[in-house]
């Protein structure tokens, strides 16, 4: 997708792929980032592609992760902060700009500029937002690239399958084939659910949720 249908939608606020509340699916699988009550000890590094507002980076937070997000739109980025009651130190840098605060990061800019020395060691991925985002030609794109800056570091993927006939994305559809061609030859992929979302996408289509653990190989 061109910057400017991003920037567009954030400006014009409409962004119903934002999840007010948060997903219960990360809650429900967290546990695959974050380890058990045994390994709480060892420091949990987040990278959330894509993240938007998200409030997955707060409930992240308070679960003691440090968290780094990469997002495009820096209006996005003003309203996670003020959402978080956060007051963040900006850096400019000449890929964007870093807000950041304490154990929350976010890289503001294209996430193809981003490199793995910017980013740093993470622990693993949580993406609810890019693969879905993204549309095909992207995606490989984008899968290649982020496995280089995290040097494959562990994945929690959820996305939805739908009839991609019946409505165009942003979200698209993404289903167990296409995660499969994307990592399979770095990462062992284990679906963890399908389950129906209920009212189906945005009110128009029946849909399925998925949900992927990615661990490297």
């Amino acid at each position: 997708m061109e910057h400017s249908f991003w920037h567009s939608k954030w400006q014009k606020n409409e962004i119903g792929f934002h999840e007010p509340k948060g997903n219960a699916l990360l809650v429900k699988y967290a546990s695959f980032l974050l380890g058990d009550e045994t390994s709480q000890a060892s420091l949990k590094r987040i990278f959330v592609p894509l993240c938007g507002k998200t409030r997955d980076i707060g409930w992240l937070l308070s679960q003691g992760c440090d968290v780094v997000g990469a997002e495009l739109s820096e209006l996005a980025i003003i309203q996670l902060f003020e959402e978080l009651d956060v007051e963040p130190t900006v850096t400019t840098t000449v890929n964007g700009k870093i807000y950041a605060k304490d154990s929350l990061t976010i890289y503001v800019g294209d996430i193809f500029k981003l490199t793995l020395t910017d980013l740093g060691e993470v622990t693993g991925i949580y993406d609810r937002a890019a693969l879905v985002a993204l549309p095909s030609p992207l995606r490989e794109q984008y899968a290649a690239h982020l496995m280089a800056i995290t040097q494959c570091a562990p994945q929690l993927i959820i996305s939805f399958e739908y009839d991609q006939n019946e409505m165009a994305g942003p979200p698209f559809s993404v289903n167990e084939d296409t995660v499969s061609s994307l990592y399979s030859d770095n990462y062992t992929i284990n679906r963890l659910e399908r389950s129906v979302l209920k009212g189906g996408l945005k009110g128009k289509v029946e849909a399925d949720n998925l949900v992927f653990a990615l661990h490297v190989k």
